[in-house]
């Protein structure tokens, strides 16, 4: 599994700065899924800022070459996967292409959008990992269209052992640029949470989905 510790918590470092990942631990966010959380995270935010996008294509680039090796296409996952996966296709040189959450109901019907050979060993990439559930639909898709996936590569992860477990029952293995470790750490060493927030959120990463009620 790839790891730099140097990456994980420069990357922390950006998204907090950037407050594309937001801490709220005494005013709790709710996701769409309904659960209450600390915690929320919009990598979006990195495309406008032009320094960290760089660093972020260059990181997820290196990443890919040192955790899959050679490669035919990179495939962003709709709808935020798609502006970075289209920067790291560009750094490589490489076709891009996207899946869609569900296939177009006018026109062609497409899920997969963009054209490469079938066969060919594609690299799928998200902008955040939560459950993984989404990710892996993009995953199956291109697999039923004939594509060999290598992985999948994500610029942040919550950690979860749901999303561990999804990934592993599909047999596509995963990298991230940074976790929620790393973040809990970064962000208790330099002052954007103080220990009881800490403790707080660590105890949410164990039971996300009844935490709060």
């Amino acid at each position: 599994m790839y790891t730099n510790s140097e990456t994980e918590q420069q990357v922390a470092e950006f998204l907090l700065q950037i407050k594309a990942i937001k801490l709220q631990p005494n005013n709790p966010f709710t996701w769409a899924s309904g659960w209450k959380s600390p915690i929320y995270c919009d990598n979006r935010v990195t495309l406008s800022h032009p320094t960290i996008r760089t660093y972020i294509r260059q990181k997820l680039t290196s990443a890919i070459q040192e955790e899959f090796g050679s490669v035919g296409c990179i495939a962003g996952v709709a709808t935020a996967g798609i502006p970075q996966g289209a920067l790291v296709a560009q750094e490589m040189g490489l076709p891009f292409i996207y899946v869609r959450a569900k296939a177009k109901e006018h026109g062609t019907g497409s899920l997969i959008e963009g054209e490469i050979s079938p066969g060919q060993r594609v690299v799928v990439i998200e902008d955040l990992i939560s459950t993984g559930k989404s990710s892996l639909q993009a995953v199956h898709a291109l697999r039923d269209a004939g594509y060999t996936v290598a992985g999948l590569a994500a610029i942040f992860s919550y950690g979860f052992d749901v999303a561990t477990d999804n990934f592993k029952e599909a047999k596509c293995p995963f990298i991230t640029l940074s976790n929620y470790n790393a973040l809990l750490k970064y962000a208790e060493e330099h002052n954007y949470i103080s220990a009881a927030d800490t403790a707080v959120l660590k105890e949410w990463r164990i039971q996300p989905s009844t935490w709060g009620q």
